[in-house]
């Protein structure tokens, strides 16, 4: 039993893809794909996270989250308290609104007040 296990343990490990497969390539080697096309994009990262950078045009453009963990995060609270909050019959409504609401509070709340500009 426990030989099966190491051997299992063993396999998937070695199954799985290293760090270093996922990081960028060093500025020296020869571009493939977007960094061809496209070239290098230099970012810019201010103090609140988001990161800028300048197009062809000249214009700064910027990048920051989409506020998905939010929206999952505030989903899931919104149901579990819609579900505390309605308590007469079915509770598939409060649960069902709960977690809309949730969803929308928790997605506004992860966006942050910051505008891209």
């Amino acid at each position: 039993m426990f030989r099966k296990t190491l051997i299992a343990a063993t396999l998937a490990t070695a199954a799985l893809p290293s760090a270093s497969a996922f990081a960028d390539p060093p500025r020296w080697a020869p571009a493939h794909g977007y960094r061809a096309k496209n070239g290098d994009i230099n970012y810019r990262r201010t103090d609140n996270g988001i990161r800028y950078w300048q197009g062809d045009d000249g214009r700064m453009y910027c990048r920051r989250g989409d506020g998905t963990v939010g929206l999952l995060a505030g989903a899931a609270v919104g149901a579990l308290l819609g579900r505390a909050i309605d308590t007469r019959g079915e509770r598939a409504t409060g649960t069902i609104l709960g977690a809309a609401a949730g969803a929308l509070i928790g997605n506004e709340l992860a966006k942050g007040p910051t505008r891209c500009r």
